[in-house]
């Protein structure tokens, strides 16, 4: 599969990051940790879109996140390799080339060597937001059921029906579908084929959509919050998915 040209669009947010950069499990991550009591058994894996740890918007809505109790892992799962800011509606980045060095097995290995680090300084628990490119490693995840949920905004590189009808019969981590009005890579009729699949209390973990008209993919992370639609969707999806996170882990 390949990712559309709204997955290198949007608009950068401003503001200053206040987490850190670290290595773990040697790799590059951007770490935002609460500032007052957290539980330390468990971490929130950011799964970014293809910008990563480069494009400012990822580090400040992990912060966003870090202020509700969550401390959050952003690793770079591009090895040094994400597309840089200026790539944003250039729309001359060869995607399809800069998508074959980065498989899902590739990135599932660097993903793990951080959950392992992790692991070994006493995190027991995790769940995974995946943003875009980054709800495909969020899927793998939860087939494995090695995370305890999972929240994803705008998913990319999914097979549908094949994936959802795999995370039902596999999975036993709640899952959060953050989707949108215009979005080629989970279009209307993906949406709801996730409802029929997983709604209804099919699944049996929990199962919620939220969908968010006119917005585009990318909104939850790249969209242009002077848009009053795009600022609602944008501010409805994250406080979908911190209430889902404290339901759910």
């Amino acid at each position: 599969m390949s990712l559309c040209s709204n997955c290198v669009a949007g608009v950068r947010h401003e503001g200053t990051p206040e987490g850190q950069f670290t290595k773990v499990g040697g790799v590059e991550s951007y770490v935002a940790t609460p500032s007052g009591d957290y539980p330390k058994d468990k971490v929130v894996l950011f799964l970014s879109d293809v910008f990563g740890i480069k494009l400012q918007n990822n580090l400040l809505l992990a912060d966003d996140y870090a202020r509700n109790g969550f401390k959050v892992v952003l690793p770079d799962l591009f090895e040094g390799d994400a597309l840089p800011e200026d790539a944003l509606n250039s729309g001359t980045f060869d995607l399809p080339t800069w998508l074959s060095k980065h498989t899902a097995d590739r990135v599932a290995g660097i993903t793990r060597d951080v959950m392992n680090a992790l692991k070994a300084e006493g995190v027991t628990a995790f769940a995974a937001i995946g943003f875009c490119f980054g709800a495909r490693p969020a899927f793998d995840l939860a087939f494995t059921n090695e995370v305890a949920a999972v929240a994803v905004a705008h998913p990319s590189l999914l097979q549908v029906p094949a994936d959802l009808e795999k995370y039902a019969s596999q999975s036993k981590a709640p899952l959060l579908i953050n989707s949108c009005e215009t979005d080629s890579m989970f279009p209307p009729e993906a949406q709801a084929k996730a409802d029929e699949i997983l709604g209804g209390g099919k699944f049996a973990p929990g199962y919620t959509r939220t969908y968010w008209e006119g917005c585009t993919h990318g909104f939850a992370v790249r969209g242009d919050i002077s848009n009053p639609k795009v600022k609602a969707g944008k501010e409805g999806a994250f406080k979908a998915t911190v209430e889902f996170l404290i339901k759910n882990f």
